[in-house]
């Protein structure tokens, strides 16, 4: 992964117990953490919502993870924790073995996620990362809100966010680490059923800026505070990531967050082999040295100075981590 900041270029060296539930039928209530706001009941063993999920945090991994950008991975990995279920139906997702819950997770009530997180903590993590929790957000605030953890909370997700499920983590989590995946309308409904996505995810991401205030890198080069916005380069969608590059440069504070440009998308052989991507012909393969070029162009004569940019010689099927129970005390899970 390389850094850009004020348009220079330099690689970076990297080396307890349950939760409330309906007391008169025992499911929670109707569910509208997601802007989807599918309004099901989940208790805490089903859902039939659009995550597919109940509402107890299913947990799929927890080790310690070194492929984020510099200022989050640093020299002892991130804490990260992988939970399984998504509110976005993406037709590309890298890990839609967990997202579509095909490998549905380990139940972990409160007393065992933050036995995970004091694991993770012993291994000397930078920080404590939730990957994908979105629609786990009111179990997981009620977790951290018994902690004082000595290092930072990073919420890793979507950017396709409740903004009053965002607040339900104002004062819990230090880091938000959103994706901004679409500018385009169409193009959410077309790859994430979220025709919204635009509009939705910048109204998360000011929400995120207005709790956490500008970035803030330590004199360790990791960052302590703030926002960092990611997008992923689609393979014939360019004119998306150019219209994203505007959203952000126009409609956010300049120099509040850092920007991280992923140009690695993978094709996925089992999502060409099931036919998700019959549709998209440009999704089943890499990204061109002209379309990374062009992009690269464009985001240099932008306002934006600060963050991260991953180049297309990165992809591949062998940087996606193996979710496999990895970090969790299985002894703890009924299934």
């Amino acid at each position: 992964m390389s850094e850009f900041s004020g348009k220079t270029f330099a690689k970076a060296s990297v080396p307890a117990g349950a939760f409330p539930v309906d007391p008169r039928t025992g499911f929670t209530e109707e569910c509208r953490l997601c802007p989807r706001e599918c309004g099901v009941r989940r208790d805490s063993e089903k859902g039939n919502g659009f995550c597919r999920s109940p509402y107890t945090p299913q947990l799929i991994r927890a080790a310690a993870h070194f492929g984020e950008e510099p200022c989050i991975s640093g020299q002892r990995g991130s804490g990260t924790l992988f939970f399984t279920g998504c509110h976005l139906s993406c037709v590309y997702c890298q890990n839609h073995t967990i997202s579509r819950r095909m490998i549905p997770g380990y139940p972990a009530d409160a007393d065992t996620l933050r036995q995970v997180i004091d694991s993770l903590l012993e291994q000397g993590v930078h920080n404590i990362s939730f990957v994908s929790a979105s629609h786990f957000s009111r179990p997981i605030a009620a977790v951290l809100q018994g902690l004082n953890l000595p290092v930072p909370v990073v919420w890793n997700c979507s950017g396709y966010e409740s903004v009053s499920a965002l607040r339900e983590l104002e004062g819990l989590v230090d880091i938000y680490l959103p994706d901004f995946k679409y500018a385009d309308e169409a193009l959410g409904r077309q790859l994430s059923l979220a025709p919204d996505y635009p509009r939705t995810a910048l109204a998360a991401i000011r929400e995120m800026l207005r709790q956490t205030g500008p970035f803030c890198l330590g004199e360790d080069g990791l960052l302590k505070k703030g926002v960092l916005i990611r997008h992923l380069i689609l393979p014939g969608y360019i004119e998306n990531t150019l219209r994203v590059i505007d959203i952000l440069e126009d409609e956010l504070p300049k120099g509040a967050f850092l920007f991280s440009l992923l140009g690695q998308y993978t094709p996925i052989r089992a999502l060409q082999q099931d036919g998700s991507l019959k549709r998209f012909p440009t999704l089943q393969r890499t990204l061109t040295k002209a379309e990374f070029d062009r992009v690269w162009d464009y985001l240099s004569f932008s306002s934006l100075e600060d963050g991260y940019v991953q180049e297309p010689d990165s992809a591949g099927e062998e940087a996606i981590p193996a979710f496999d129970g990895t970090g969790l005390p299985l002894s703890s899970f009924s299934q």
